[in-house]
C-alpha cells in the first residue's frame, strides 16, 4: 500500500500492510508507528479508540480500495479478465512476500479478541466486492440471482485459494482458481448470449 499523505493516512496504510503480513492480532501500535515513521504520541491522537479503532479503519480502507479496483477493472475488462486480475494481484503479493502476505480484509475477519467492529467491516467489504462483481455480471446479461451467486463464489473461492496458497507456499491453488473462475464466468455468460 502506498505511503504518503497525512500522518494518519500513513498509519492506516502501514496498518493495512502489516495486517496483510502479520495479521491483526500480531501487529502492535509500536509496529505501526515504526513502519509509518509517525511520531510516538500520534497514534492515540489519531486513534483514541486504540487498536480496535485502527483495525476497523484500516480494514475499511483496504476494503474500499479493493472495491474501487474491482469496479475500475470491470469498466475496462470483461468479468473473467477482472477476476484473473484480482487473482494475479494476490499471486504477485504472495510471491513478493515469500508467502508472508495475505488479504488484509481476511486478516480482520480472522482476528480474535476485541476486534468485532473490524470483523463487521470485513464482512461489509466482502459484501461490497460481491455487489460490484455481480453488477458487472448483470450488465452483461446475467439475472441478479445468478450474478450474485457467481460473485459470492468468486470472492469466497479467491479468499480460500489465498489461504491454501499461503499454507502450501505455492501459488498453484490461485492459478487453478483463476482458470476455473474464467471458465465459470464464460459458461454463465454464454448461456445468456
Amino acid at each position: 500500500m502506498k505511503q504518503g499523505g497525512t500522518t494518519r493516512d500513513r498509519m492506516l496504510a502501514s496498518a493495512v500492510t502489516l495486517f496483510r503480513e502479520r495479521g491483526v492480532d500480531s501487529t502492535s501500535f509500536a509496529d505501526v508507528i515504526t513502519h509509518s515513521q509517525a511520531p510516538r504520541g500520534s497514534i492515540y491522537h489519531h486513534f483514541p479508540g486504540g487498536k480496535a479503532q485502527l483495525a476497523e479503519e484500516a480494514t475499511r480502507m483496504a476494503g474500499e480500495l479493493m472495491s474501487a479496483t474491482i469496479a475500475a477493472n470491470l469498466e475496462q475488462r470483461e468479468p473473467g479478465e477482472t477476476l484473473l486480475t484480482i487473482v494475479d494481484g494476490f499471486r504477485r503479493q504472495l510471491l513478493d512476500s515469500d508467502f508472508g502476505a495475505s488479504c488484509p480484509v481476511a486478516a480482520a475477519a480472522l482476528a480474535g479478541g476485541d476486534f468485532d467492529a473490524a470483523r463487521t467491516v470485513a464482512g461489509g467489504a466482502f459484501t461490497s466486492w460481491e455487489t460490484v462483481i455481480a453488477a458487472g455480471l448483470e450488465r452483461r446479461g446475467l439475472t441478479p440471482d445468478r450474478a450474485a451467486s457467481l460473485a459470492t463464489t468468486a470472492v469466497a473461492t479467491i479468499e480460500g485459494a489465498i489461504m491454501v496458497a499461503k499454507a502450501q507456499r505455492d501459488v498453484q491453488a490461485l492459478d487453478r482458481v483463476g482458470a476455473e473462475l474464467v471458465r465459470w464466468v464464460h459458461a454463465a455468460l454464454a448461456e445468456v448470449a
